[in-house]
């Protein structure tokens, strides 16, 4: 399967054999002893995963329930007729589908599959970079696209990557795909990165987002006994990271339509981290920007739009 695809996760891996993770993880710790391949929270890659990126087929297979809902809780931060932008990857391409939906929206891409996904969105602006094609992922990249995003001032950036730690941040493996990233970063006021449990804990080659420029993480629940992970998510909330997480495995997206709020948008929690407990009756406090914040951010929006 990791030949196949590159990259694969625990629970892919343990639903396919139909046994445990912690089956799964010692056999893949054992394949790894042999240098068939190189072991990562959550799951496993080829051998030399640092600087080897899948491309679009394999990615595409990988975590797929996550992904979908970590698309379903990250479409509840978006407000009807924001200006935002949205980096290529998997996971966006599943945020593109449900943004289709948010009357008033201006969007700006990279990504030729994010692009594709809102073409037919009536009430959705799509405005792509330019730059030269990257086809392993259907990305713009270059200097093209970079100076495309010159000058340009959005709410927020939607960006996924291959790797995230509290240390170093997000990371990719491609040098292009990084220098675009960073540009659409430089246009955002806020950052949210949407990663799934196997990116937690990765180190890729290039930083494209720097952990204290990151405010919220989307990402899906790490399995239980998985400590690596609770840890990397404690540290980046430590460092000021929201983090809002969805349902994992094969009932994420159940999971996050239990928790839909008005609307049937999928309402943002923060995650219990360990050692954080809540007393009988004490909600969850909701993820995302308080009352003020929100109205500080409309009158941004606002203030672009006149200028």
């Amino acid at each position: 399967m990791v030949r196949a695809n590159g990259a694969v996760s625990l629970r892919e891996l343990a639903r396919v054999v139909q046994t445990s993770e912690v089956t799964v993880r010692r056999d893949v710790r054992a394949l790894e002893a042999e240098g068939l391949l190189d072991r990562r929270h959550g799951g496993a890659v080829l051998p030399g995963g640092f600087t080897r990126e899948s491309g679009f087929p394999q990615k595409s297979h990988l975590a797929t329930a996550e992904k979908t809902a970590i698309a379903d809780m990250a479409a509840g931060l978006v407000e009807e007729g924001e200006a935002i932008v949205v980096g290529a990857g998997t996971t966006t391409q599943e945020l593109a589908r449900r943004l289709a939906r948010v009357p008033g929206l201006t969007v700006v891409t990279n990504s030729l599959l994010v692009a594709q996904a809102l073409a037919h969105a009536n009430r959705v602006e799509v405005v792509m970079t330019g730059g030269t094609l990257r086809g392993s992922n259907y990305a713009l990249v270059g200097s093209g696209a970079e100076q495309s995003l010159q000058g340009l001032r959005v709410s927020r950036a939607f960006l996924s990557g291959n790797g995230l730690t509290a240390e170093r941040g997000l990371s990719t493996s491609n040098m292009l795909s990084a220098s675009v990233d960073r540009a659409l970063v430089q246009a955002a006021a806020e950052v949210v990165v949407l990663a799934d449990h196997t990116k937690l804990g990765s180190d890729t080659m290039f930083q494209t987002v720097p952990t204290d420029l990151i405010t919220h993480l989307v990402t899906d629940e790490p399995a239980a006994h998985d400590d690596r992970a609770a840890a990397e998510l404690q540290a980046l909330a430590d460092q000021g990271v929201r983090i809002a997480v969805a349902g994992g495995g094969a009932g994420a997206a159940s999971s996050a339509a239990a928790e839909s709020g008005a609307g049937g948008r999928p309402a943002r929690r923060e995650m219990p981290l360990p050692g954080q407990r809540r007393t009988q009756g004490q909600p969850l406090r909701a993820l995302g920007e308080s009352t003020v914040e929100r109205d500080r951010d409309r009158a941004r929006v606002a203030d672009l739009r006149r200028r």
